[in-house]
């Protein structure tokens, strides 16, 4: 697992971190497709993009945050 973001992280990056802080998504797979609230994301690389970057913890069901990815979210 990396550590690091390629590209800077973006509004929809934040909101979809702030949405598994709050237990709003799921994966049907590991790394298959993000939903929030039921719906699957657009982006369907952005799951696969948190998880190497090292803010969300990847497995079929509900995704939860890493401790950097809950850093990021309380420090913004």
């Amino acid at each position: 697992m990396l550590t690091t973001i390629e590209t800077p992280l973006n509004h929809r990056d934040r909101a979809v971190l702030r949405a598994v802080a709050a237990d709003r998504c799921r994966q049907s797979t590991a790394f298959g497709t993000l939903t929030v609230d039921g719906v699957a994301l657009a982006d369907q690389f952005m799951g696969r993009r948190l998880f190497n970057a090292g803010l969300i913890n990847a497995q079929a069901g509900p995704v939860t945050l890493t401790d950097a990815g809950r850093a990021l979210i309380t420090d913004a």
